[in-house]
């Protein structure tokens, strides 16, 4: 997948749990370990800029655009 989600280390960065954010943005914390996973098709932009909002931080530290050609392979 060309998007790479960086959320755990923002999380890491901001020395908080994924619980935490969850409550905080309003979303499941499935959904975050989802997100963190990289298994989502898509995101909502509220949910983006709720998590920036509470991360500190601009959507493009969390997501990344690397092109298939570049990605490693399983």
């Amino acid at each position: 997948m060309p998007i790479v989600v960086h959320l755990d280390v923002m999380l890491a960065r901001r020395k908080m749990r994924s619980r935490e954010l969850a409550e905080a943005v309003g979303i499941t914390e499935q959904n975050i370990s989802l997100l963190k996973s990289g298994k989502v098709r898509g995101m909502r932009f509220d949910t983006l800029e709720r998590i920036c909002a509470v991360l500190q931080c601009q959507p493009g530290d969390l997501l990344e655009f690397v092109p298939d050609d570049e990605a490693p392979h399983p």
